[in-house]
């Protein structure tokens, strides 16, 4: 239900609070939920004030947390896949093998191909971030490269997969709401993708090349001793990364698969590695750190636990209920008459498109509705401009969708810095892919690129 009874200059002083609560918090360095949960009071108050009974303000929380329990189950997933695959020997294993092969490559380069290629398997840039790219990084910082960098190159390859994986729910979400074909939607963003992972492949491969790793054979054959005199190692460890690999190509639900690995995870800490029951539980719960008596080598194979994951539950928690508010009361519509209103051109409406949507995914503090009001409220202007809605798509899947890991309180950078224990203001100047799309897309949109519209183009 919607409600059209808050006035304009609420609804800006609601947008504008929300905003400064958590810039304060950014600054003096406060916890994010803080900021989030006082948000979601004053918008509630405001709300409350405007006519709008308690009552239904608190169904939309409950609504809106009800709907996002899946995310709360994939954060504490995350958590206990990343403790268990250390423990395990699962990434130690995947680590000390790739030593013996990574002075053949440009490392910088291969983090953002590798993140890339797996995340349009699995469908899923988290998923990718928190089993390949743990690995990935772990490599990286063996060979001495700033995890900032690593991790930009690795973010930049997974979120690939929010924006062409056909089973990515973000993808699929972004097609629906749009009622655009993936195949026809794909095309459209083909046509700024290709050339953005090109300027991201020539800028990683320009990168990579300051860090010599020849230079660091020597610590990688240590680090290898490290690995090798601490966990046990054999290929059969790496049977379980590429059955969840396969079973996401397979089309299987992240929750069940995160669930699958866990277990898997379980079964070869027992079996592989001797680690008593206890002392698995210990490491699900705190997460898991090695003591191999060479510090950098400790540093690299530590992480994971469900209790690191507490906070970051609490600021998805207070985003969810702040969106919840903010959508369920109809706050937003306003903001995205106004910004389309006088719109006639197809390069200033695409433009709009892309601030509206980044505008979302910001202030929400998740990519949803970032997707879903511009697909919703934007078709009939899309046709009657007679712009093809598969811009419209590709607008929203190279703006809002992809802007989300570059802004520090969104719940997707939260959830990468919980996972890479690097902070998106420190990686996101290299996860260049992020933001060179937005740009590309209004470039094109102002080049008049694919603007035919074809009615054939409806969601079947």
């Amino acid at each position: 239900m919607k409600y059209n009874i808050i006035r304009r200059k609420d609804v800006y002083l609601s947008l504008i609070g929300t905003i400064s609560f958590i810039a304060l918090c950014i600054f003096f360095r406060y916890p994010l939920f803080i900021g989030l949960f006082g948000s979601t009071l004053l918008v509630a108050f405001i709300a409350v004030k405007s006519g709008i009974q308690a009552k239904q303000v608190m169904k939309m929380l409950i609504a809106g947390i009800e709907e996002c329990q899946t995310v709360f189950m994939v954060i504490i997933l995350i958590g206990m896949l990343i403790a268990l695959w250390m423990a395990s020997g699962i990434v130690p294993t995947m680590i000390y093998y790739g030593f013996n092969y990574i002075h053949q490559i440009n490392y910088v380069l291969a983090c953002f191909v590798s993140a890339a290629l797996i995340s349009l398997i699995m469908g899923t840039a988290l998923g990718t971030v928190s089993t390949i790219g743990m690995v990935l990084l772990g490599m990286g910082r063996g060979l001495v490269i700033p995890s900032p960098i690593l991790i930009g190159a690795i973010i930049s390859g997974a979120f690939i997969a929010d924006k062409v994986s056909p089973i990515g729910s973000l993808v699929n979400l972004t097609m629906k709401t749009t009622d655009v074909r993936y195949k026809d939607g794909v095309k459209s963003i083909l046509v700024t993708l290709i050339p953005t992972m090109i300027i991201s492949a020539v800028f990683y491969y320009m990168l990579g090349t300051r860090y010599n790793v020849g230079l660091y054979q020597g610590v990688l054959q240590a680090y290898q001793k490290g690995i090798a005199s601490n966990f046990y190692i054999s290929p059969i460890l790496m049977i379980l990364p590429i059955i969840v690999i396969v079973l996401a190509m397979m089309g299987v639900k992240i929750i069940p698969n995160m669930i699958f690995g866990t277990i898997g995870g379980i079964g070869f800490s027992l079996l592989m590695q001797n680690i008593s029951l206890l002392e698995m539980i210990k490491i699900i719960y705190y997460g898991f750190g090695a003591n191999t008596g060479m510090a950098e080598l400790d540093q690299i194979l530590k992480g994971g636990g469900i209790l690191p994951m507490f906070e970051v539950i609490l600021i998805v928690l207070g985003a969810v209920s702040l969106n919840s508010i903010l959508e369920g009361t109809g706050m937003i519509r306003p903001m995205v008459d106004q910004l389309m209103a006088d719109t006639k051109s197809k390069g200033n409406l695409i433009f709009k498109t892309g601030i509206l949507s980044s505008l979302l995914t910001i202030i929400t503090c998740d990519q949803t509705v970032g997707i879903l009001l511009p697909g919703r409220f934007l078709k009939s202007k899309y046709e009657e401009l007679n712009v093809d809605r598969a811009i419209l798509a590709r607008t929203i899947a190279d703006t809002g969708t992809t802007i989300a890991p570059l802004i520090p309180w969104n719940v997707n950078a939260i959830i990468a810095a919980a996972i890479t224990g690097v902070s998106a203001g420190k990686y996101g100047p290299y996860a260049v892919l992020c933001y060179i799309s937005p740009v590309l897309t209004i470039i094109f949109g102002y080049l008049g690129t694919s603007t035919n519209k074809r009615k054939e183009n409806v969601a079947e």
